[in-house]
């Protein structure tokens, strides 16, 4: 079960790169939404975080019982 909960946060890793990668590429056009993919990459670095918490908060009650 440990294996998929740390897959999915470097998922978001994965995620976040992209969503950057975006940004950077429509930055300058006109009407881009380089915004929009900065607060995606944003969503998905928060969720990277919150994830590995959650993660090791799980794993430190299974080690307590």
């Amino acid at each position: 079960m440990m294996k998929i909960f740390k897959f999915f946060e470097f998922a978001y890793l994965a995620i976040m790169c992209f969503f950057t990668y975006q940004a950077y590429e429509e930055w300058g056009k006109e009407g881009s939404r380089s915004i929009l993919y900065l607060c995606f990459a944003g969503a998905a670095i928060f969720m990277y975080f919150f994830k590995r918490n959650f993660r090791k908060r799980f794993e430190a009650n299974n080690r307590e019982n």
